[in-house]
């Protein structure tokens, strides 16, 4: 990495020749100086011989590179850790994106890091001065998303006593992350890709249009091709979204990263405060096998969990299969503990939103989270049918038509949804 000082010399010098990087040192900010130097192909080592050949055939026919001339300061922290193939190519994605205002779409299951890619690129781009926002789609009730997105003017709804400055706003000349972007109702949808295609809207309640720069990231968990075919989501909005995408590797598709994700965050703990603590042997082979449901999220708590309640300094493999055990796997629902998951998730929200346990808003955030999943799994187990899902959660089916628009679930053409009103009593 030394001698990435010469790279722009030799690109000043040899317009023409292209560069590839070559380095052991397999991180993200590798990745984005091999991009920044105007390196033609960053390889990871080790590598085939067939891979560099590929390389330097493809160099030699597409010719040289312009260098950029600002470098990033190389021992600039960042917060995405690992060295495996599947992250590597992670790496190479981010490192084109940082330097230009493409819309990047990120995909990958709970837990991956999705939001710490998002806060990479903009870390590393040139809006990085400005502020980075982020919104949940999935935490907000439906009624509420444009107002938080768009912002809304004194008096535009009851208890609008002020006026408020949406996220487009707020995240003005930087980045505006937009999380769980598949559970963004259909209304809303529509008046986002507008503004995508303008970058001009007006506030809820207001005549006056605000015109912002901003860039966008979106990140989901969910199947958008799919939610498109089946009318979901809009396919406008899909394409808008989607120019340049990266799919995040769940971690038990990139084993070869979980000792060094684990030692990095009981370093992290240590350095929080926490007692420090080390990894046996065997408790590498232990965190190996798991099959990580949670991702990098539950690797992460269960580190902090072990540097607080571990009797010793040295974890070993009992203690991993022991602590695990406490905190039941999703993919086991028969040994789910829903107290446990329930603390699992206040401890995840005290990790990502440490302000949110005092703020006000904890119970509405938690039950949120409860409830949208709890109604998708009773419809599902009654055949889409409202009345039977009502009945078996002990509630009255207009309450679940409530739930339902104000959740944003979409069930289609299910069965009760048109049915004669019935006059059960209320049991919420």
């Amino acid at each position: 990495l030394g001698r990435y000082s010469y790279a722009p010399t030799s690109a000043a010098r040899f317009p023409l020749l292209p560069i590839i990087v070559l380095s052991a040192q397999n991180t993200l900010t590798t990745a984005v100086r091999a991009a920044e130097v105007g390196a033609y192909e960053y390889l990871p080592k080790p590598f085939d011989l067939d891979v560099l050949t590929r390389a330097v055939a493809g160099a030699l026919a597409r010719g040289g590179m312009v260098s950029e001339d600002a470098l990033h300061d190389a021992d600039r922290a960042l917060p995405l850790i690992g060295r495996s193939a599947a992250m590597q190519d992670v790496y190479r994605i981010i490192a084109r994106v940082v330097s230009n205002d493409l819309t990047v779409l990120i995909s990958g299951e709970s837990g991956t890091g999705k939001e710490l890619v998002a806060r990479a690129i903009h870390d590393l781009g040139p809006r990085s001065a400005a502020p980075f926002v982020a919104i949940n789609m999935a935490a907000i009730p439906r009624e509420l998303i444009e107002a938080e997105l768009f912002g809304h003017e004194r008096g535009a709804f009851t208890g609008a006593a002020t006026r408020n400055a949406g996220r487009f706003e707020q995240a003005s000349g930087g980045t505006l992350f937009l999380d769980e972007i598949g559970d963004m109702p259909m209304e809303a949808q529509t008046r986002l890709l507008r503004v995508l295609q303008s970058g001009e809207f007006t506030s809820v309640g207001g005549a006056r249009t605000i015109r912002v720069d901003v860039r966008i990231v979106a990140a989901t968990n969910r199947d958008l091709a799919s939610q498109v075919a089946t009318g979901q989501f809009r396919e406008d909005l899909f394409y808008r979204l989607n120019v340049v995408p990266i799919t995040l590797p769940p971690l038990r598709e990139r084993r070869q990263d979980i000792a060094l994700l684990a030692r990095h965050f009981l370093d992290h703990a240590a350095a929080q405060g926490l007692p420090r603590r080390q990894l046996a042997s065997d408790a590498l082979v232990a965190l190996g096998g798991h099959d990580w449901p949670g991702n990098v999220r539950e690797l992460e708590n269960l580190m902090r969990r072990l540097a607080v309640l571990s009797r010793d300094e040295v974890i070993d493999a009992d203690a991993i299969r022991t602590m695990i055990g406490r905190h039941a796997s999703l993919t086991d629902p028969v040994g789910l503990d829903i107290g446990q998951a329930v603390r699992a998730m206040i401890e995840r929200i005290a990790h990502d939103d440490p302000a949110a346990l005092d703020d006000g808003t904890l119970y509405d955030r938690v039950i949120g989270e409860v409830e949208r999943p709890l109604i998708e799994a009773m419809l599902a187990r009654h055949g889409q049918n409202q009345l039977r899902a009502a009945r078996a959660m002990g509630i009255n089916r207009n309450t679940l038509r409530k739930r339902l628009d104000t959740l944003g679930i979409d069930i289609g053409g299910a069965i009760g949804g048109d049915a004669p009103r019935v006059d059960e009593p209320e049991r919420r």
